[in-house]
């Protein structure tokens, strides 16, 4: 093992066990920043890019409040309570959503949320139902609410989906645990989400349509080096890469533009949860890999 490698750790557990002793003053946080910043900065080191990423993420977390990882008002996808069994299957089933909102009337008055395994019970047993005898009861959080601590609240309530409530009352958007999940590992495809492989086809010199699962490197093999380090280092597909543009999910229709090289993305399919399709402008002429 390199010197190098040797007193990186060694450091770090210095200023750890002086942490624990009282006898520094810096932060728990602190020291666990400058760690990873530590390992980041030297090669060879024990603690891989992903796993630095995700250290970072945890950390970002009291940072973030309920309004920066909620699904917004407008894409929340709810039921009316007077919704038809038959309509309620077809859009649990399409939409391969596990529990939806629930409200009466309008999206402000939303009385709960169902569950599929409740409704696969009912119809395992062959019994009849109706939305109303389903519903379950919906926790409302304020916008302003630190995400860590929605994160207990979510664990001591066991419940997987809250529901964001403006200063008026009204319904300002939705989380769930999966898109807390998320910010700290990175968007996650469901393994039912795509059949076809991901691709990129050009529709001209400086357009294409691609899959948003098409690989980073493979678009950098075909159009040069695009990317900055920090973006290389931590992205995979082209997906990821619109994400950190974005600072979120993207919505369809969002035009978006990658400001080192100059390159437009425009998402023409998504949901809340994930973009699939993109249109890329402005590609660079292509490059030919040595």
């Amino acid at each position: 093992m390199s010197e190098i490698a040797d007193k990186k750790p060694a450091g770090f557990f210095e200023k750890f066990q002086k942490f624990m002793s009282g006898k520094s003053d810096a932060t728990l946080r602190e020291v666990i920043e400058e760690y990873v910043q530590e390992n980041e900065e030297t090669p060879g080191t024990d603690v891989t890019s992903s796993e630095r990423a995700l250290i970072s993420n945890v950390l970002k977390l009291h940072e973030m409040r309920v309004a920066d990882v909620m699904v917004p008002r407008a894409d929340i996808v709810a039921i009316d309570i007077d919704t038809s069994k038959e309509d309620l299957l077809h859009l649990l089933t399409e939409r391969q959503f596990s529990r939806l909102p629930v409200y009466r009337e309008t999206l402000d008055e939303v009385i709960g949320t169902i569950h599929i395994k409740d409704i696969l019970a009912k119809l395992a047993r062959n019994e009849s139902f109706a939305i109303k005898d389903l519903v379950r009861d919906v926790p409302l959080v304020s916008p302003s609410l630190p995400v860590h601590t929605l994160i207990l609240q979510m664990r001591e309530s066991r419940k997987h989906m809250v529901l964001v409530v403006d200063e008026y009352g009204g319904i300002d958007g939705m989380v769930t645990i999966g898109d807390v999940v998320e910010e700290i590992v990175g968007v996650i495809d469901d393994e039912h989400t795509y059949d076809d492989e991901p691709d990129l086809k050009m529709i001209d010199d400086k357009t294409a349509y691609a899959s948003a699962r098409y690989d980073i490197e493979e678009f950098e093999e075909k159009f040069g080096r695009i990317l900055n380090e920090e973006e290389r280092e931590t992205l995979d597909t082209l997906g990821g890469l619109v994400f950190s543009i974005a600072g979120r999910v993207p919505l369809r229709g969002e035009v978006l533009t990658h400001e080192e090289s100059g390159i437009i993305f425009e998402i023409t399919d998504a949901d809340q949860r994930r973009v699939r399709r993109l249109r890329i402008r402005n590609l660079p002429a292509k490059h030919e890999a040595a």
